[in-house]
């Protein structure tokens, strides 16, 4: 990815956000230089990967499958020094922009629409082999309502409605054609992106960026190359 696209959509994002009255933690804003200026006051930041997020998966066209992301909260797992047993995010998907298929392994997630348009998920449980189970009825919970969704049926979230996704159900999700983007809520156990996300198909987490540009938000991604170098 360009890193002037990456700045671009980081701007609209802060639009998306303040128009639906979501305020981000401070250090949301933060330049470069005042990254740069903090020490080890910031280190739960640093290590927890809180902050901005982004992946077109490797793919090549964000617009077509990506996401766009920032962690608010998170523990490490099996840290003493931070030993939080949850994470929190909000996240923006654009119209028929696909976060693509995967399960977690450990992680359980609350993925909640909080403003915008209408969210679509295809569910699926997977085989032995990791595979998508065409067959196995998939059981979920909505806001604390136990449902059932045949294998890929199309299950549409409006604004303030939730879904509970335990560990092993495959999942993808869009906002939809015609409804707008979405700003979605993440509630969760600790958030390990390195090691619990199970993909379908072979895709990078963290983009590789083409640095065009400076960096107008730093990036999760971002740190060990301009703060730990």
């Amino acid at each position: 990815m360009k890193r002037s696209d990456i700045n671009r959509y980081i701007r609209e994002a802060e639009g998306f956000f303040r128009i639906n009255h979501f305020h981000l933690p401070p250090f949301a804003s933060w330049s470069v230089e005042n990254w740069r200026d903090k020490g080890d006051e910031i280190n739960e930041i640093l290590d927890c990967e809180l902050g901005w997020d982004i992946t077109d998966f490797g793919k090549g066209n964000f617009l077509k499958e990506g996401l766009l992301l920032f962690t608010i909260r998170n523990g490490l797992t099996g840290s003493r020094k931070y030993p939080k047993p949850y994470a929190e995010k909000i996240m923006i998907s654009r119209e028929n922009q696909l976060t693509l298929m995967h399960y977690h392994a450990v992680k359980t997630e609350d993925i909640i629409n909080r403003a915008g348009g209408r969210l679509s998920f295809e569910l699926y449980c997977h085989t032995e082999d990791n595979q998508l189970d065409g067959e196995q009825t998939v059981i979920v919970a909505r806001d604390g309502v136990r449902c059932e969704v045949r294998p890929g049926e199309k299950l549409l979230l409006e604004p303030g409605e939730s879904i509970s996704l335990t560990p092993g159900l495959y999942h993808t999700f869009h906002a939809e054609n015609g409804t707008g983007p979405v700003m979605i809520g993440e509630v969760s156990f600790v958030n390990d992106d390195h090691t619990d996300n199970i993909c379908l198909e072979p895709q990078l987490r963290f983009p590789e960026i083409d640095e065009d540009e400076l960096p107008y938000r730093l990036l999760v991604c971002d740190y060990g190359k301009f703060l730990r170098e």
